[in-house]
């Protein structure tokens, strides 16, 4: 069983600052991307920030140069630090790894559960 637990939503002005992290824990073989999404009321589902197995990191334009994906291969864990938000940024933020639980294996995807930011003007 492999499950991603996140943390570090909540309510924020716009300017403010959240942090979010995502642990990955269970049985498994090694992890390649890791990334952020999220989710608006009403919207699609869209990348905001991924660091790949090789230690490349995108940011989608909308958040390039307010926010910040660091990761921590040792303790499997990824993190997103948000500066500057606005209203634009509420939404629900997902964890997603891709994660073989074998060595023999092929990669799949794993999300967290979601957790909410909310950015008020």
């Amino acid at each position: 069983q492999v499950e991603l637990v996140e943390s570090g939503g909540g309510l924020v002005q716009a300017g403010g600052s959240l942090r979010l992290s995502c642990a990955a824990s269970g049985s498994f073989f090694s992890i390649n991307n890791m990334g952020w999404y999220r989710q608006a009321a009403g919207k699609e589902r869209e990348s905001v920030a991924l660091s790949t197995g090789s230690g490349v990191t995108n940011y989608t334009d909308s958040v390039k140069g307010r926010f910040t994906i660091s990761r921590d291969n040792a303790k499997n864990t990824v993190d997103l630090q948000m500066n500057s938000l606005k209203p634009e940024d509420t939404a629900v933020y997902y964890c997603n790894a891709r994660i073989r639980r074998r060595s023999w294996g092929m990669f799949r995807d794993y999300w967290g559960q979601g957790t909410q930011v909310t950015v008020s003007s």
